[in-house]
């Protein structure tokens, strides 16, 4: 009679000892698991603030060359290894001049950097004093003259491709702005598969 009973108690004594082992086994996993998505999500959240993202196009200021809807791939992190070139597409955030919250970010072309000075006369764009070819604009500068303006140290000078009249809320608009406020150079568009490919 001993004997079963021992035997009894043995079973349960193993059945327990296997449900600790299990919980403590599923407790481990959950938790290995738990690691994982933190580290995926902060490694996410770096590239996005640091490295790169996706911008949708907003509006007609770019057109002809960047069209509503369109997908672009951002380089945020050619921001910290260097300043804004002429004729580069970059992403900015509103000046406060502008304020428009439906738009907390534009895309523009910079047209001129520090040290320049930037006009337009006649419907063409002026940098330096020298006429600048401009074969992403399907127009003459039609909303009439403006400048001559310098450029300071720290500063670039930015307009949309559309020179349509009041097409763009750019440069001539709100001034020159700090390259602070440029958040990524604009490298790629991604989506539409027929508009996809380098700026």
């Amino acid at each position: 009679m001993s004997f079963f009973v021992g035997r009894e108690d043995s079973k349960r004594q193993v059945s327990v000892q296997g449900y600790v082992h299990e919980s403590k086994s599923f407790t481990h996993e959950l938790w290995d698991w738990t690691k994982s998505i933190l580290v995926a999500l902060l490694v996410v959240i770096i590239v996005h603030q640091f490295g790169f993202n996706l911008s949708t196009v907003r509006g007609h200021s770019m057109d002809p060359t960047l069209r509503e809807g369109e997908w672009l791939f951002v380089n945020k992190a050619i921001t910290y290894l260097k300043a804004p070139s002429r004729g580069e597409i970059v992403i900015l955030e509103e000046p406060e001049k502008l304020a428009l919250p439906q738009h907390p970010l534009l895309v523009k072309r910079v047209i001129a950097i520090a040290g320049d000075e930037v006009q337009g006369r006649q419907g063409a764009l002026y940098v330096n004093g020298d006429k600048v070819t401009e074969p992403y604009a399907d127009t003459p500068i039609e909303d009439g003259d403006f400048g001559p303006t310098e450029v300071g140290p720290g500063q670039i000078f930015v307009m949309g491709d559309n020179r349509h009249l009041a097409a763009s809320a750019d440069s001539r608009m709100f001034g020159v702005i700090p390259i602070s406020l440029v958040q990524g150079r604009a490298d790629f568009v991604l989506w539409p598969l027929d508009m996809a490919g380098k700026l």
